[in-house]
């Protein structure tokens, strides 16, 4: 039977002459024009449709309206799914339908039919490979990943961002290979591979150091690597090293007092709060696929776990508050646990700010204070354990005075915590 027979050919005459009109379409005749047209030539407008199509579900007008976004992303991929096995840009079309009504199915809650979309979009970006058409075989595999380490399958998750590390490490593209490179060393270190997890974080200072060296990044990121390398070091028992990292984190410190820093700070802070998520994943109770956390390393989550995370804030407040009225009746138990919780508070009020407010930081700066006010509290009470924790909260302050550009502070309160931690011989022989 003849593909036309059915359809109105008057239709296919106003979709042509909209198409051609000499003042173009709006977007909303376009995608009528593209869906009529597709009928009569799918190889040409099928493709176009799919486009269109994930076009219009980012309109303006269906921010508030989530269920007629999602229908526009499943006719989206129903459509690429009808490109031509042969056509070149089926893969690219078809992945980017997917990802689009994916991420809308896990901002609905819909996880179990956003993962299965998520494995297709790997499937097609491994089949477009196959077929000549991309030139490694990773398009549509990233999303994967994230919603793999979602839900704790950290080891499948690495093997992922293993490719993209490696594939993007022979260029060492500055923020791109930080990107893909950190996701991998958070899941290798989630799944327990800590030694493969040190190994590829110190490529990334390497990196950061050539980079450093070039008058166009600001010198910042290099000491916020260096500190969490140090803290990676130290976990494995490498106290040398870490004890190195932090004398050179302390020394680019001192630089900065002196000189500030150079380089554009554009999307800076999200180096200094992926790292400052990540030095408290183990505070946070593991990802399961029953009960899916985010994956730290990433800023890419999916809606529903983003949301679940951040709505936990007031009810961590709240706990705060309870523990800092318990603490004068039982200091040895409650304090420690006050300065965990509150941890977790100051690590999800700083995300939030990075990610959903104007990046005025001094808001932020009772609570990393407050961390070390009960830090000093617990080091006059327990000895080195309290000394510990002392130095992780004038870190985690140190950190954040860096990322306000406050470098005077930053560089003192980095040298108590080199103090702390790295005593010099002279010292370590008097304390003995």
């Amino acid at each position: 039977m003849n593909p036309t027979e059915n359809v109105d050919q008057d239709a296919v005459l106003r979709a042509r002459t909209v198409l051609l009109g000499s003042g173009g379409p709006d977007a909303r005749q376009e995608l009528e024009a593209y869906r009529v047209l597709a009928e009569v030539s799918p190889r040409a407008y099928l493709p176009k449709l799919g486009r269109a199509l994930v076009s219009a579900g980012h309109a303006r007008e269906l921010r508030e309206r989530p269920d007629a976004r999602l229908a526009l992303y499943a006719e989206a991929v129903a459509v690429a799914r009808r490109i031509e096995a042969d056509d070149p840009n089926r893969t690219e079309i078809l992945v980017r339908a997917l990802s689009a009504h994916q991420g809308q199915l896990y901002e609905a809650g819909r996880r179990a039919e956003g993962f299965a979309l998520c494995e297709e979009m790997a499937r097609v970006g491994r089949q477009g490979f196959e077929a000549g058409r991309e030139r490694s075989p990773l398009p549509g595999h990233h999303r994967l990943a994230v919603v793999l380490a979602e839900e704790g399958r950290h080891r499948e998750a690495a093997e992922i961002h293993r490719g993209f590390a490696e594939d993007r490490g022979a260029e060492r593209v500055g923020g791109d290979f930080f990107w893909d490179a950190i996701e991998w060393v958070a899941e290798l270190d989630a799944a327990g591979d800590r030694g493969a997890a040190l190994n590829a974080f110190a490529d990334i200072v390497a990196t950061a150091r050539e980079k450093g060296a070039s008058r166009d990044r600001p010198l910042a990121i290099l000491v916020w690597e260096l500190v969490r390398h140090s803290q990676m070091l130290d976990t494995a028992g490498r106290r040398d090293e870490a004890a190195a990292a932090r004398t050179e984190a302390l020394d680019i410190l001192a630089g900065l007092d002196a000189a500030g820093d150079r380089g554009s700070w554009g999307g800076a802070l999200s180096w200094w709060t992926t790292l400052l998520a990540l030095s408290g994943r183990e505070l946070e109770p593991p990802a399961s696929p029953g009960s899916p956390a985010p994956s730290f390393g990433s800023t890419s989550w999916s809606g529903d776990t983003a949301r679940a995370y951040f709505d936990a804030l007031p009810a961590l407040e709240e706990r705060a508050a309870r523990l800092a009225g318990e603490v004068d009746a039982d200091p040895r138990t409650r304090l420690p646990e006050l300065i965990a919780v509150h941890r977790r508070v100051t690590i999800r009020a700083a995300l939030l700010r990075e990610k959903r407010f104007p990046v005025v930081l001094e808001p932020l700066r009772p609570l990393f204070d407050r961390g070390v006010a009960l830090a000093r509290e617990l080091a006059d009470l327990a000895g080195a354990e309290g000394r510990g924790a002392l130095a992780g909260a004038l870190t985690d302050r140190s950190m954040f005075l860096l990322a306000a550009k406050r470098y005077g502070e930053a560089h003192e309160d980095f040298l108590a915590v080199t103090a702390l931690l790295d005593p010099a011989p002279e010292s370590r022989e008097e304390k003995v």
